[in-house]
């Protein structure tokens, strides 16, 4: 087979998430698994079940959709904020959702309404990271006497995400943040808040520390789970499988050449600049895989002494000078895989999924 292959061992999966999910338990805290990173495949819910976990999450309602049919009775949470068009649907697929916008929450108010339901939401918090959320306590006054009067909606949970946008880190002052707006939309509005969403693997470290605030009792998670990593701390977690994801791509050449391009320099394929460093001449192969397939920079070469060079959108270039003489043309060249790969591979149409246990 020709086609770059991403291998999958469920059984590692299952040890992360069972470690995890007995870890926040223990802690008080809901450990909900977000499934977008693997595009959901029905194999890897599967093995986080079988680690204890019950609560799922996912950005793509089609996602939903498709893991709900395929293992009935699932629960989860739509954690990309919608578009109105999507109102029905989520209402039909997602058993709760993140909210932040009005207009959405009452087209999801109106379309529960029509299908006999009430949709519980959370509501997100800006607490710095600029991505979805209400900003500010006057953003709050303004949305929350909203809420209140869309008949078709409940809101159950106060949420925030850090990490994805701003690069912000989880504290114990930003979370706490959760804490003290419940208190005061329930003095204020009447409101029964039940959940308070801290965001994801980056939050493990509050928990860790013993330092996350009293009231905190979700999580959401994908990457603790999948690879043992916490890519917004810089760190992996200890005691993890770290290599539950690999990729794999053929070499088809292999050549010393010089580390740096020669000629009048412009921009890369993607309208980058990059920078080369010289290392004199050095052998590298290439492999039958690129940026159509595989985010390569979250690629970590298992051979001892390869290292990732860049890639096109149909290549992977690997220095290999240091490898011993181990490696030739026709061979297969194994990568861990961090967040961004998985993501890439198993949305790819050329990637081949292999599922198995080590």
């Amino acid at each position: 087979m020709y086609a770059p292959i991403l291998e999958i061992d469920t059984k590692k999966v299952t040890e992360n998430a069972g470690k995890l999910h007995a870890f926040c338990d223990q802690r008080g805290v809901e450990l909900t698994f977000v499934t977008k990173g693997f595009s959901a495949r029905p194999e890897v819910i599967r093995a986080a079940l079988a680690g204890g976990i019950t609560s799922f999450a996912d950005s793509r309602l089609k996602n939903i959709r498709a893991a709900k049919q395929a293992i009935p009775g699932l629960k989860y949470l739509l954690i990309r904020i919608p578009a109105i068009m999507e109102a029905e649907d989520v209402v039909r697929w997602a058993d709760w959702s993140l909210q932040s916008q009005i207009e959405v929450i009452k087209a999801v108010s109106e379309a529960a309404l029509r299908q006999g339901k009430i949709h519980p939401i959370i509501l997100m918090i800006d607490v710095g990271d600029l991505r979805e959320g209400v900003f500010g306590r006057a953003q709050l006054d303004e949305i929350a006497p909203q809420i209140k009067d869309c008949a078709g909606v409940e809101l159950v949970g106060l949420g925030t995400n850090v990490g994805c946008y701003g690069s912000v880190l989880p504290s114990v002052e930003n979370t706490a943040v959760l804490v003290e707006l419940r208190d005061y939309l329930h003095k204020k509005y009447g409101f029964s808040i039940s959940v308070l969403s801290a965001g994801g693997t980056c939050a493990l470290k509050l928990l860790e520390d013993g330092s996350m605030p009293a009231g905190i009792n979700q999580l959401r998670v994908g990457e603790a789970v999948l690879y043992g990593e916490d890519t917004t701390g810089n760190r992996f977690l200890e005691g993890y499988h770290q290599d539950a994801f690999r990729f794999k791509a053929q070499v088809v050449e292999l050549r010393r050449k010089p580390s740096v391009p020669i000629g009048e320099l412009g921009r890369d394929g993607k309208g980058d600049t990059p920078e080369y460093p010289d290392r004199g001449v050095r052998l590298r192969a290439i492999c039958a895989a690129g940026k159509q397939d595989v985010a390569w920079a979250a690629l970590t070469p298992m051979l001892p002494g390869a290292e990732m060079i860049g890639a096109s959108s149909d290549h992977l270039i690997v220095d290999v000078e240091d490898c011993g003489r181990q490696v030739q043309v026709g061979d297969w060249l194994t990568f861990r895989c961090g967040y961004m790969a998985v993501l890439d591979a198993t949305t790819s149409a050329y990637v081949d999924v292999q599922i198995w246990e080590d």
